[in-house]
């Protein structure tokens, strides 16, 4: 009886939780769509500001870069901001221009191979387009730089104070704006190789690029075709679903292993009655420095029809078992559960041994005191004090076993089953995405698939965030 009222009590309480967080949630947005005009008035604010009240010297450098400071004799920084606009005019006159159209076209002309007719490479035109996107977002962040300086010269000649010359403005660059400086060279590096490839990758899933349309075939733009084929019934759906619901429960089940594995861990060394703890901590950590595909490797021979395992299964009068072999369903997914835990627990001990050290043996002791069990003051002290210093560690360790290509690439790679399109019971989304991408030329679909992840991934990891108590009571552990 008492059972089932705390039973009751408990799906209460989460249900009372669940419906103050999404109050709490739609409260927020609610909140953010009504203070939206005013936060638009006030950001524009600055701009309406310069354009009532800036003079013809301003104006003169809303028209051209840089005119605006050599007519206030700041000569050169009014031809820094000349050149730069005089390059970024060639650029766009003789190649940006037709990178931008192309972005939109993706080519017009189809190229033949057999009359050694060279036509447009759609491929190189969507990545020339998107350069010249970023291009033009520079150039504007440039421009509106150049406004806002020959305004707040105006406002420091109309009150009659000295203005910055250019000299004073590069030693401030490299003392009180070193930050500026530290910093552009990175954006620029961030933009080229981080967001290009990302801004590629999804323009890639609205396109028909992929199969029998590779060049010199000319790409289309298809819209959100692609996540159709995967999302609704064809050949992709089945596949999807069937993978997406394993990969759900793999991110679970290993984080979940992987995570309470390593606090137990550390928990049974961290007493005082066990005996060579630098052993028992070495051990671990000495699987944990081998290579990790080299000990991917050692498993999948392990587990082979030659390997030690059947070895000694044969030697005791059994049958080879295919533990890995197609129709191996569960028990390949169960290695890759106890593979994928033995190459991550080490690391889960180190940090929950690092974090045991800083709890205070106090709390424990007054929980002696009151006749707590060790049962109890793990769930009241230990468990909410890890969780709250390991969150965000929690977090990125679900979204690496989300995105962990490694374990069944190694350990059953290649293999296509019937009721799967190019895939296997033990793939995960991740690699479904390289056979689609790689060995099979779906690239647009690969990249739909690629996108869904990251919803799915940020969508879950936001959720479990907020609702943790890292978000929620940040000052408890202070």
């Amino acid at each position: 009886m008492e059972k089932e009222k705390n039973k009751r009590s408990f799906f209460t309480s989460v249900k009372e939780k669940t419906v103050l967080f999404f109050k709490d949630k739609k409260k927020k947005i609610v909140n953010f769509f009504k203070t939206l005009p005013a936060r638009t008035k006030a950001k524009f604010a600055g701009a309406k500001e310069i354009l009532t009240q800036g003079n013809g010297k301003v104006c003169a450098s809303m028209c051209v870069m840089g005119l605006g400071q050599l007519m206030y004799k700041q000569w050169a920084k009014g031809i820094l901001y000349l050149l730069v606009q005089a390059a970024f005019l060639a650029y766009f006159v003789l190649k940006g221009a037709g990178d931008f159209i192309g972005f939109f076209t993706l080519g017009v002309k189809e190229g033949n191979a057999w009359y050694g007719e060279q036509g447009d490479n759609s491929v190189i035109m969507l990545l020339m387009g998107i350069l010249s996107v970023i291009a033009i977002i520079f150039y504007a962040v440039i421009y509106i730089a150049n406004v806002k300086d020959a305004y707040r010269i105006q406002c420091a000649a109309d009150t009659l104070k000295p203005t910055p010359s250019f000299k004073k403005e590069l030693t401030s660059l490299l003392n009180k704006n070193f930050h500026k400086t530290a910093l552009a060279l990175p954006i620029v590096g961030v933009c080229v190789f981080s967001i290009l490839p990302i801004i590629f990758m999804i323009a890639i899933a609205f396109t028909n690029y992929g199969g029998e349309v590779v060049p010199p075939a000319l790409i289309d733009w298809v819209g959100f075709e692609n996540f159709g084929k995967i999302l609704t019934l064809g050949q992709f759906a089945p596949t999807f679903f069937k993978i997406f619901g394993w990969n759900i429960l793999w991110a679970v089940l290993s984080t979940f292993i992987n995570y309470f594995a390593g606090l137990g861990l550390a928990l049974l060394l961290s007493k005082k009655c066990v005996k060579g703890k630098t052993f028992w901590r070495l051990f671990p950590i000495l699987a944990y420095a081998v290579p990790g595909f080299i000990t991917l490797i050692a498993f999948k021979f392990m587990f082979s029809y030659g390997g030690p395992i059947n070895q000694i299964i044969t030697g005791a009068g059994g049958t080879a078992v295919g533990f890995l072999d197609i129709d191996a369903k569960w028990t390949a997914r169960l290695i890759g559960l106890s593979v994928n835990a033995w190459l991550n627990i080490p690391s889960g001990m180190l940090l929950a041994t690092g974090i045991l050290s800083n709890v205070n043996s106090d709390l424990y002791e007054a929980a002696r005191v009151d006749g707590a069990s060790s049962w109890k003051q793990f769930v009241r002290i230990t468990l909410p004090y890890v969780l709250f210093a390991t969150m965000p560690v929690l977090i990125s360790q679900f979204i690496a076993n989300f995105n962990n290509f490694g374990i069944f690439y190694f350990l059953r790679g290649g293999l296509y089953m019937d009721g799967y399109f190019l895939a296997s019971d033990t793939d995960l989304l991740i690699n479904w995405l390289y056979n689609m991408s790689i060995d099979n030329n779906y690239y647009s679909i690969g990249a739909a698939i690629s996108i869904i992840i990251f919803i799915v991934t940020s969508i879950i990891s936001l959720a479990v965030y907020v609702m943790s108590p890292s978000y929620k009571q940040e000052e408890t552990y202070q």
